[in-house]
């Protein structure tokens, strides 16, 4: 009786072996006369945009006019999803701030989390925790055991 082999096929898994940046375009839209649109024209003509194409090839980068309205950035993630982010009246550091958001962002829809108020764990309402914060150094006057086999005390 012959053995037959199993047919396996890998499962794409971002982060392991290699990472795959979730946005796949960045439209920036710009008005060439309104007064909202300083702070992208600037940051349309300074060296920050084509660094980021040089940075991030990955990601298709395209600029086109629209006249009459407030400047707008489009992400497009390849989830089919877009987040579209207004930065009228902003600098061109701070719309750089807005573009790496986007570009970092995964493209999922903003879920609210189930099961009510989430407390963090440092005191996110003002307290400690019941058991305080742990520490390997706290407790019985123990060290760590830095790989020499033995425990300091």
């Amino acid at each position: 009786m012959p053995v037959k082999a199993l047919r396996t096929t890998s499962t794409a898994r971002n982060g392991l072996g290699a990472f795959i940046l979730q946005c796949k375009r960045l439209d920036f839209h710009y008005c060439d006369h309104w007064g909202s649109s300083r702070g992208m024209n600037s940051f349309l003509t300074s060296p920050l945009l084509p660094h980021l194409s040089l940075t991030n090839p990955s990601i298709h980068i395209s600029i086109s006019p629209r006249p009459s309205h407030h400047p707008i950035i489009r992400a497009s993630y390849i989830n089919g999803r877009e987040k579209v982010i207004c930065v009228r009246n902003l600098q061109k550091e701070q719309i750089l701030k807005k573009v790496e958001l986007l570009r970092d962002a995964g493209g999922e829809k903003v879920r609210r989390v189930k099961g009510g108020r989430v407390v963090d764990s440092f005191g996110g309402i003002g307290r400690e925790g019941v058991r305080g914060v742990w520490s390997p150094y706290h407790g019985e006057g123990r060290g760590v055991d830095w790989g020499r086999g033995k425990v300091e005390r």
